[in-house]
């Protein structure tokens, strides 16, 4: 996913001077190819992401369209005021980009895991959260959001996430994605997810289909604003609701489908799917730390079945 951005980014700043990349110090194995092709397009601010955000804001100001660029919390949560006072308040044409959402750098521990930058973007007047589920929505979000105005937030996994949203041709802030459909004559529900979830997610729905459950499953590349459409479509259609991410269930993917829900009283049942609100103490590979908090295609899955079951 990660490579698929920077790539994106070479091809839109050959065709506009104004695209600058900013990096925190860090991602040069992956930067490299953007700065040799564009050196004067490029900046690296050091381990000072406060002073990252505040010159990007600055750039944006004046005309530039701006990336910066780090890891996990290190380009949101600890810059958040910078974002919200210089970037989010100005409407400046800010793209933040946090390469490794949830649990990829879990070896790394508990400073690494962004596990609530959903939330706390999300909590921003004016900031697009959008979180792309595979290379495919992450290239045509890059390109739509280079040329939209104010601050957007893109959450991305790492690398060598599985290409699944493959009918994707064009990408719309707020608009979720149906990537399969239910037999409604069978027993069914609905099942959301917003970033590289998706891919434990779509294997979760396969189990589910080999069952001989009905799943309509939908990609939600945007989290906020969310599509407020197809969340009241599904709650018209199905009992049951599920939310899935690689976020705190408070704040993220499934806070914001209960905001609309609860507005709706259709009787669907809304169940998050996600980290308990916890910290996770444990070290691993983001595959061993999925399974440990319960976020596996194998733990989605026997969620949406028990509940299927126990209706």
């Amino acid at each position: 996913m990660r490579n698929t951005v920077v790539n994106t980014l070479i091809d839109l700043g050959k065709k506009d001077r104004d695209i600058t990349l900013i990096t925190g110090d860090l991602g040069f194995g992956v930067l490299k190819p953007y700065w040799e092709a564009l050196p004067d397009q490029f900046i690296n601010a050091g381990i000072a992401e406060q002073n990252m955000t505040g010159v990007a804001a600055g750039m944006a100001v004046e005309g530039k369209k701006v990336f910066t660029y780090s890891i996990g919390n290190f380009p949101t949560l600890r810059c958040l005021e910078q974002i919200r006072n210089d970037c989010a308040y100005h409407e400046a044409n800010v793209n933040v980009i946090c390469v490794g959402g949830g649990y990829v750098y879990g070896a790394l521990g508990m400073s690494h895991h962004a596990t609530e930058d959903i939330a706390a973007l999300r909590a921003l007047p004016g900031v697009s959260v959008i979180c792309p589920g595979d290379a495919i929505e992450a290239e045509l979000a890059v390109r739509t959001i280079a040329d939209t105005k104010g601050t957007t937030y893109l959450r991305l996994g790492r690398g060598g996430e599985k290409r699944i949203n493959t009918g994707l041709k064009e990408f719309v802030i707020g608009k979720a994605y149906k990537l399969r459909e239910a037999d409604k004559d069978k027993k069914s529900a609905a099942v959301f997810s917003t970033g590289s979830i998706l891919e434990e997610v779509s294997a979760a729905c396969d189990r589910l289909e080999e069952q001989g459950y009905a799943v309509e499953q939908y990609s939600f590349p945007t989290v906020k604003p969310i599509d407020r459409a197809v969340i009241a479509a599904c709650a018209a259609q199905f009992k049951h609701i599920f939310a899935v991410e690689e976020h705190n269930i408070i704040g993220g993917l499934g806070g914001a489908v209960a905001e609309v829900m609860s507005a709706l009283g259709t009787g669907a049942k809304l169940h998050r799917v996600g980290i308990n609100d916890f910290y996770c103490v444990k070290v691993g590979t983001q595959q061993y730390l999925r399974e440990q908090v319960g976020i596996s295609a194998a733990a989605i899955a026997e969620r949406v079945r028990q509940a299927i079951e126990n209706e």
